[in-house]
């Protein structure tokens, strides 16, 4: 989702705003800003504008200005949809949260929904579902038909494509509907919900729902910095023996976690391992290796393959639940 899609509810406001983002595309930052401000001037409670105005001063070097910009957003938009706080926290104007708003995420995917696979796949070579796929058939027998599977995160549908085939029950989870009504297109689930994975998961599954022989992460726990709660949302659904398979950004050794520029969470090798046998997890196979391109950059992930304990407690909870009457449906 781009902030200048937002309407002030300004047709003037909204018109210097267009031309705003026309500058600002050509390289003519300083134009860029003053038109942005003179459109907020006609529209003072526009939280996407104020956004807009941080993220052109941003890019103009001019911090201190975008991070002004960034309050006025969090004080018009407190549930942050535009990722504000985030930015405020890389700037160093605020600490930097251990995960991001929900709403914010949510957007973002919904916004991106349409174009998702072309855009990763086809242009940024997102190789994640199809390397995740394959550490999985090579730490379990080649022919091996699992159950049950969960696919956190579920997205479009990519991973569900890549491992439809060995899973005799398949069910799908993600905080986006509209990332949820492209996978049900595919129609490679068996059941798909909304859900938040912290707070949502469990409440959304079927009653009396047993845990899965695999659960999946694929390109979703770079979406949270301290992996402490999903983690132990993932153990808590995979079945003793059972699988999980997860993939994250590869950051410093020597970090737990770091919020990068790209608004997306990365993490060390070791912190990994911790969490995992935190949550009674035994790592059988982790690969270091290229998942997607980044403009001229190659992104570098960690893909992990581990099989729950038996008799195992997690070492946390799950996040508190959420009414299911609170989630809303979204079946194949």
């Amino acid at each position: 989702m781009t902030s200048y899609q937002l309407s002030s509810g300004d047709l003037t406001a909204d018109r210097r705003a267009h031309y705003a983002r026309l500058y600002a595309e050509g390289g003519d930052l300083a134009a860029a800003i003053d038109l942005q401000r003179q459109a907020l001037d006609l529209a003072p409670g526009w939280a996407a504008g104020w956004q807009t105005l941080g993220t052109f001063s941003e890019k103009a070097g001019d911090l201190a200005g975008a991070a002004d910009a960034w309050r006025k957003v969090l004080g018009l938009s407190p549930t942050d949809i535009f990722g504000a706080g985030l930015k405020l926290s890389l700037t160093g104007q605020a600490e930097t949260p251990p995960t991001p708003p929900s709403e914010y995420v949510e957007a973002l995917f919904d916004g991106y929904s349409d174009r998702f696979d072309t855009a990763l796949v086809e242009n940024l070579g997102y190789c994640v579902p199809e390397r995740l796929a394959a550490l999985i058939a090579d730490v379990s027998a080649m022919d091996a038909q699992f159950a049950k599977v969960i696919d956190l995160g579920c997205g479009t549908g990519l991973f569900g494509e890549r491992i439809r085939r060995t899973a005799s029950w398949l069910e799908g989870y993600d905080l986006s509907q509209g990332m949820l009504a492209k996978a049900g297109e595919k129609g490679v689930y068996d059941h798909l919900r909304q859900a938040d994975i912290l707070h949502g998961i469990p409440a959304a599954r079927l009653t009396g729902a047993e845990p899965a022989d695999l659960v999946a992460a694929a390109d979703v726990f770079s979406y949270f910095g301290d992996l402490s709660g999903v983690m132990a949302v993932a153990a808590s659904l995979t079945a003793e023996g059972g699988l999980l398979a997860l993939s994250l950004e590869a950051g410093p050794e020597d970090c737990e976690w770091l919020l990068q520029p790209s608004l997306r969470y990365c993490h060390g090798e070791a912190y990994l391992r911790r969490q995992l046998d935190r949550n009674g997890m035994d790592l059988l196979t982790l690969s270091q290796e290229p998942i997607r391109r980044d403009g001229p950059n190659t992104i570098s992930g960690l893909l992990a393959v581990a099989r729950k304990r038996p008799c195992t407690t997690v070492s946390e909870k799950p996040a508190e639940l959420v009414p299911e009457a609170a989630l809303t449906v979204a079946l194949n």
